[in-house]
């Protein structure tokens, strides 16, 4: 299969089509070596010297995708009944109840088939919001760091919170939260095992209190200086739906963006899931802050939340990144079908000229910003050698003239050949080292312990 060892160089010779910034012909092919891009070649050149060659002239290159806002225990709990066909505070009531019910066992199994799922989608790169955490959980973090070492994934890891319960006024049961204290002491346990900030990283951590509704203002303070001080980035959920803005200004008198500057998130070492219900002014505020967005478009349609304003966010100067969110609101962990499915909603939301180009840039270098990540998101050189390969076989794509549109505009959403650090991943089709028959009866069986309240 051929990995980049030390000093190993690996030729993906002659692709059929490849995304580059600026439009950049790399039609000739692309040198890895050590895990990175050492060079791209124009059509007809080649590396001289001693290399591995790949034939990918049947293969659409993209950079390798990547997820900024995901929930992976929410696999447990897809098309649930107690669920489906409900907006997000009611979703969110029916299925707390069952989240509590989540133990190390089951959270591992979900990981490990939420990551699967993404890379066979074309992901690299995935961030993870983790913020239940029963009695007997304490430790998943590490369970998901471990999973994604083990499938050779990079990953950040959103050490999420949640101490604002019902009895607080909150949403989540009591049985899921955890004083701040206690979160915050295990935020600086996490960010000291396992946030590697230097380039190429694998791991790195977050800090991500759930929602205003389910944290106090003093949590959203510590944890902001905290990360200030650890030099990590911030997330949360912010002004998904018009009740999450109603309970803000009950609660604490102000909208949420207002809120969340109160508490000092208002910086570029922050991005946001969702950002949908965001005035002119707030728009304006979050591009001069360098806040990022991550637009989950399938989600916003599911919980019918609202469409978010991608293109004022960018004119703004914020970055806009893509996510699936939680496989209980989507329902499942395809960033490609994402692609579509922002793109489709842009054009709903704007107009035709909202392209193809413009849903992957939100997948690929958009998300990356949002992570605050130079080295990944983009084919060239010095950049990390994550990459996605797709075909165009399958019937679907019969027909097709524009090879990169084709992946949108027909619907592709399984990758054939997937790259991370210079190793493959996943090759023609299948995930290296993994039993997905194995995976898929474990987790079904794992997910008939959330079958009924």
């Amino acid at each position: 299969m051929g990995e980049t060892g030390k000093g190993r160089a690996i030729f993906l010779r002659e692709p059929l089509a490849i995304l580059t910034p600026d439009g950049i012909d790399a039609r000739g092919g692309l040198l890895v070596r050590d895990g990175v891009i050492e060079q791209v070649f124009a059509p007809g050149a080649a590396p001289v010297g001693d290399v591995e060659t790949v034939d990918v002239s049947r293969h659409v290159v993209l950079p390798g995708l990547i997820n900024t806002h995901h929930h992976f225990y929410q696999t447990l709990t897809r098309a649930h009944p107690a669920a489906i066909n409900r907006e997000l505070f009611d979703w969110l009531t029916a299925l707390y109840p069952l989240w509590a019910r989540l133990t190390p066992d089951h959270l591992r199994i979900a990981t490990r088939l939420a990551l699967t799922e993404l890379m066979l989608s074309g992901v690299t790169c995935a961030s993870d919001h983790h913020y239940v955490f029963p009695q007997g959980l304490d430790a998943a973090m590490d369970i998901q760091a471990e999973e994604a070492a083990a499938l050779g994934i990079r990953i950040v890891l959103n050490r999420g919170s949640m101490n604002l319960s019902v009895r607080d006024g909150g949403l989540p049961p009591d049985s899921v939260v955890q004083d701040a204290d206690t979160i915050l002491a295990d935020c600086e346990r996490v960010i000291a095992r396992h946030h590697d900030a230097r380039p190429g990283a694998m791991t790195q951590v977050a800090l991500a209190p759930c929602s205003p509704f389910s944290v106090t203002r003093e949590l959203m303070v510590g944890t902001a200086e905290l990360a200030a001080r650890c030099g990590c980035a911030l997330h949360t959920h912010l002004a998904e739906t018009f009740d999450e803005n109603a309970f803000c200004e009950a609660r604490y008198g102000c909208r949420p963006l207002d809120y969340l500057e109160q508490t000092g998130w208002l910086t570029d070492r922050t991005w946001l899931a969702h950002g949908v219900h965001f005035d002119d002014d707030e728009l304006v505020r979050l591009g001069v802050a360098g806040v990022g967005v991550c637009h989950c478009p399938t989600s916003n349609m599911v919980l019918a939340s609202g469409q978010c304003r991608t293109r004022e966010l960018e004119a703004a100067g914020a970055p806009v990144g893509l996510g699936v969110d939680g496989s209980a609101s989507n329902d499942s962990s395809n960033l490609m079908e994402g692609v579509r499915h922002a793109l489709m909603i842009g054009r709903l939301t704007y107009d035709a000229s909202l392209t193809h180009l413009d849903a992957l840039r939100w997948a690929t270098e958009g998300s990356a910003r949002c992570l605050g990540r130079g080295d990944i998101g983009a084919i060239a050189e010095g950049r990390q050698a994550d990459l996605a390969l797709f075909t165009l076989d399958e019937l679907r794509f019969s027909g097709a003239h524009d090879p990169l549109a084709a992946l949108v505009l027909c619907g592709a959403h399984r990758a054939d050949r997937v790259m991370i650090a210079g190793r493959w991943t996943v090759v023609d089709g299948q995930p290296v080292g993994v039993d997905m028959q194995a995976l898929r009866a474990a987790h079904g069986r794992a997910a008939l312990d959330f079958a009924s309240r």
